[in-house]
Formats: structure tokens, sequence, C-alpha cells
């Protein structure tokens, strides 16, 4: 198989799967939001996800990514099972020390996270939720690593399902602050016994190996940092929101940016294919140009599709919902933007994994992660929920612009002067669009198709040769209908 099939068969398939898991909550959401009765109720299970995504990142200490950077090590069996083993069990018992903690310290989580004890019920469904959560990433690891894709696809389309399942009778019982939670942890424990059949032979208790597992804590240790930054940059602006303007407004912040979070079918697709294409190609002679490339294609895909629906914004917001629910359109391009970016940078920052040096990521990371708690604390009192998103973006972007720098300079990556081009209209757009035209619908759109339309000409190579494999294509298609 030709490494761009590959690429783009995994990119597309696990895109699929990433849709079907995205999809289902999309559409359910303006539900959601209608049996909801305030927005403060959906603040609250905004918080309860930040805990749950915090625990998460430190049961698994950097242990996943390096189980994938281990698995492609050696072609021998029993060392790819002496790896999945080791992960398991090692992060299952990180897992549960995290669960345990968070319970008996209940209250003064409670008091940081929702500003109140009287939520400790939330603060335990969440704590069992890391766990179970924790688990299921490695006991589903080995069905990515093989790359089984259609089962990807199933669990992916079942899992939203079996919670809005729970949820919706829940809500409608009036159980506002428990519904959510609770229909996420039991989507998650169902998916995790699926995949614990699926798995089980990956994963034995006499197959642990205590010297793996140093070494790939030399490896996963430093990467813990990383996914605690990514903590930061996806939840310290709601914990901001919270302090500094109420949870409310975290409810109707948290609304816009699961709106946005349409650009996750993107990035799922990304993230779910582009650790085994990236690692089983890492010894390549053109790895650098073949990342290099990646990555750009990558960033105009992104660029081109927060500027077509920036305009639709105002319009999105006002059909699917109701009440203050539609201020959420103002956080909706930048948040939209905000995981493509990640999924940017961690494109480029990969090389740094294939050549066994992570802790520049972290270091890189930590400095966007600062400069977004900053600006956070800086235009949250000036522009409410909108200074939280840019401050989210600004944050992204510098980590981006600071790592491609490092790793030309290493020559790990090529950055091209067209894709530079690329980001210069991008900010160009985004300072009209938010000044001038925003608020009028047909001059922002105007301004995006042209902005598209440039792109288009500095890519007019790449798209013509799109096209001509399209129509080759086509025409082998009708040969072999004949």
């Amino acid at each position: 198989m030709s490494r761009t099939k590959l690429f783009l068969e995994n990119f597309f398939v696990y895109g699929l799967g990433g849709i079907m898991s995205k999809v289902v909550p999309f559409i359910m959401l303006p539900v959601i939001t209608r049996l909801m009765p305030s927005t403060f109720y959906y603040g609250l299970n905004d918080m309860s996800s930040i805990a749950v995504s915090f625990g998460t990142a430190i049961a698994t200490m950097g242990m996943y990514d390096t189980m994938f950077r281990m698995f492609f090590e050696k072609e021998d069996l029993e060392f790819k099972k002496e790896v999945c083993s080791s992960t398991f069990y090692f992060v299952f018992f990180t897992g549960i020390i995290t669960c345990i903690i968070l319970i008996l310290f209940r209250g003064y989580c409670s008091e940081l996270l929702f500003s109140s004890k009287q939520y400790n019920n939330l603060l335990i469904i969440s704590a069992i939720s890391i766990l179970v959560g924790t688990t299921n990433i490695i006991i589903s690891a080995p069905t990515r690593m093989l790359n089984k894709r259609k089962i990807f696809l199933i669990t992916n389309t079942i899992s939203p399902v079996l919670a809005y399942s729970v949820s919706i009778p829940m809500l409608i019982n009036k159980m506002y602050i428990m519904a959510l939670p609770i229909a996420s942890l039991t989507a998650s424990t169902i998916i995790l016994i699926v995949f614990f059949i699926l798995n089980t032979d990956w994963f034995s208790l006499r197959k642990v190996n205590k010297n793996l597992i140093v070494q790939m804590l030399k490896l996963g240790v430093p990467l813990m940092p990383i996914f605690l930054v990514y903590w930061i940059f996806h939840s310290c602006d709601r914990i901001f929101i919270s302090k500094l303007i109420g949870n409310a407004e975290v409810g109707i912040y948290g609304i816009g940016a699961r709106v946005a979070s349409i650009s996750q079918f993107i990035y799922t697709a990304f993230a779910g294919g582009w650790q085994y294409f990236a690692f089983s190609t890492m010894k390549s002679e053109d790895q650098v140009e073949l990342t290099s490339n990646i990555f750009e294609y990558l960033g105009i895909i992104s660029y081109a599709a927060v500027i077509f629906l920036a305009p639709f914004s105002d319009i999105i917001f006002r059909i699917f919902f109701t009440g203050d629910y539609v201020k959420g359109s103002v956080v909706f391009p930048y948040l939209f933007l905000a995981p493509l970016l990640l999924m940017l940078f961690q494109t480029e920052a990969n090389q740094f994994l294939v050549i066994k040096k992570t802790w520049p990521t972290i270091c890189i990371l930590a400095f966007g992660a600062v400069i977004n708690i900053v600006l956070n604390y800086l235009l949250i009192p000036i522009w409410g929920i909108e200074g939280s998103a840019v401050a989210t973006l600004i944050g992204y972007i510098s980590s981006v612009v600071i790592c491609s720098i490092v790793l030309q300079r290493m020559k790990l990556i090529i950055i091209s002067k067209r894709f530079l081009i690329d980001c210069l209209l991008l900010i160009v757009y985004f300072i009209f669009w938010r000044i001038v035209f925003r608020k009028v619908f047909i001059l922002s759109f105007i301004l995006s198709i042209c902005v598209i339309a440039l792109f288009g000409i500095l890519y007019k190579e790449e798209l013509k040769n799109i096209m001509g494999k399209v129509r080759s294509f086509v025409k082998s298609k009708k040969v072999q209908e004949v």
C-alpha cells in the first residue's frame, strides 16, 4: 500500500469514526439545552468534564503515546504484548490511585471546581469516570495499533447513542446535574467491556516487564506535563470564566465550544490515523519532507474551513438555540480553529518523539499555556467569554510558531514561503472579519470566498493533480462497468 493511500485511508476512516462519535452530540445539543432550564447546569457539566480530563492526564502519565512508540520498536509479537501488558497494569494502578484521592478529598475538590461542597456526588462520578476512561484508553489501544478501523467506526457510533439513551430520560426527570456525567460514565463502561473482550489476548499480568515500564516512563513522564498543558489550554478558560464572571457564563462558553467542536471531525480523523502512519513511516528517507507536506496541507485545510464557516456563526446559533445560549456564537470561530492548530502542533512536534527527545515539546507548550493564562486574566474582564476564546487561540498560535522555528533550525521540518503567506492571509481575514464585517453577512461571506480563492491560486498545481486523479478514477470505474 502506498504511503499516500495509507494516510488517506486512516484519515478518512478514522474521520468517519470521529464524525459518528460527534455528530450525535452535535445533533442532540439543541435538545439538551432546551431540557436544561439554565446555562448554570451546563456550566457544572463542563466543570465536571474538566475534572475528568485533568485526572485522566495525571493517571495516564504519558504512557499512551509511549505505548504507541514502543509497539512499533520491534516486530516481535511477544515484545508487543509486553508493551501492552506493562502499560495497562501500570496505568490501571495509577487510575485507581487518582480516583481514590479525588474521592477522599471530594469536599475540597468540589469547592475548587464547583464553588460549593454540595456537588460532592458529582465529583465522585467524575472520579469514577477517570478510572474507567483511563482504562479504556489503554484497553482499546491494540485496536488502533493494529489499524482495525471498522471496529473503531462501530464503537464510536454506538458510544454517543448509549450516552444519550441514558441522559435524555434523566433530564426529562429533572436530574439536571447528574444526567450528562452519569450517561457518559455508563457509555464508557460499556465500551470498556467491549474492548476488553476484543483485546484480552494483548494483556496478561505474566507479561508485565518492570524494566520495560521504567524504560517507557523515561519517555512517558516528560510527556505527562504535555497533557497537563493541554488541559490548561482546554480547561483554564472555564476556570477563569467561572471565577471572574460565573458558572452561567461557563455554560454559554461551553455551548459555543461544543458547536465549535465540529472542527474536531478533522482533528479526530488526524489523531486517530496519524500515530499509526507517523510511526510506521518514521524510518523513511524522506520522512522530514513527508511530514512537512502533511503539516502544510492540513494547515491550509484548517484555514479554509474556519474562514468559510466564520460568517455563518451567528446564523447557526440563532437557528439551533434560544435564550442566552445564542451568545455562544461569539466564541465559535476562535474555538473552531484552536483544535486544528493543536493538530498542526502535534504533526510537527511528533518529530521530537521520533528522535526520542520529548522535553522540547513540553517547554514550547508550556510557553503557550502561560500566554493563554495571562491573556485569560487580562481579557475576560474586558471582553468576557470572547476574550477567553481569543486567549486560547493566541496560546496555540504561540506554540505552533515556536515549534516551527525550533524544528526548522534542527532541519526536522520545512516551512515553505507559500505557507507563510497562508498564515498572513488568515490573520488579515480575522482582523477585517471581526472589526468590520462580522455583523454584515453578505460582505463577510464575500470576504471569505475571496480569501479561499487566493488559497486556491497558491495551491493550483495540487488542485490540478487532485482533479486529474479524480477524473482518472471515474474513467477507470466507467471502463470496469462497460
